[in-house]
């Protein structure tokens, strides 16, 4: 079973940048997206066989959003979660085997303005995801908005407690995985360096591979070890993130 997730950065700008063309080429059972920037309708996606189709869209037009195109109808939706529900920041589906979480988690912006909200998010959502946890293994994937450690970005030392390499934001993601959650790629390479999910499109960072790992792929503690293989896609553009997969066997 393949997973791919990708923060297009405004879908209907990425859809003229061959989404389509992309996703059908990576072929995975589930195409999760994070930054639609749109309301349901707004655009036309042509991704023949992914007949299921959910969004959250937030109130505010043009900002956030989540979206999930699967292939098989899940057994419930869910949009959002908690008071978290203006946003659009999450799409939970559930299946027999397995809960699907797509997120957007908050930017906390310069100056860490809005670190408060987002130690507050993180709160709710490893409760929101340990209550699914214990119903059955959960997938939980998306723009968290994070490089938990060093080696997760090509600049750490100049970007010591910026937004997304805060201590704050670091911590909480190592309280998650403490939890119970297993980054999938680090599952399998733990050591890899230069391998980013996000490049500012200032400076070339892109060129130059000034990045930062902060997509992911989460699993539960106890199907980690059915994970086969998790990838960085850093060949497809589109966007100023690139999408990240997981090949589980579930």
């Amino acid at each position: 079973m393949k997973f791919v997730s990708w923060n297009v950065n405004g879908l209907r700008a990425c859809l003229g940048k061959g989404f389509n063309e992309s996703m059908l080429a990576l072929a995975p059972d589930f195409i999760c997206i994070q930054e639609t920037k749109m309301q349901e309708g707004q655009a036309q996606v042509e991704l023949p066989g992914y007949d299921y189709e959910y969004f959250s869209s937030a109130e505010k037009k043009g900002y956030s959003g989540t979206a999930i195109f699967a292939k098989e109808e899940p057994v419930s939706v869910q949009i959002n979660f908690g008071s978290h529900t203006d946003e659009g920041r999450a799409v939970i589906l559930e299946y027999e085997k397995f809960y699907l979480v797509n997120v957007y988690v908050p930017n906390a912006q310069d100056q860490l303005k809005r670190i408060d909200y987002r130690m507050q998010w993180e709160d709710d959502f490893r409760q929101f995801v340990l209550e699914l946890d214990q119903k059955k293994p959960v997938i939980i994937c998306g723009d968290m908005n994070v490089a938990k450690e060093e080696i997760d970005l090509k600049n750490p030392k100049t970007n010591r407690g910026n937004a997304g390499f805060s201590d704050q934001e670091r911590d909480k993601m190592r309280t998650l995985q403490a939890a119970g959650f297993v980054d999938s790629f680090r599952h399998l390479y733990p050591d890899v360096t230069g391998v980013y999910s996000w490049w500012s499109y200032r400076f070339n960072a892109r060129k130059n591979n000034a990045g930062w790992r902060i997509d992911y792929f989460l699993v539960s503690q106890r199907i980690a070890d059915k994970i086969i293989d998790a990838k960085i896609h850093t060949d497809i553009f589109g966007s100023d993130h690139c999408p990240v997969e997981l090949e589980i066997d579930l």
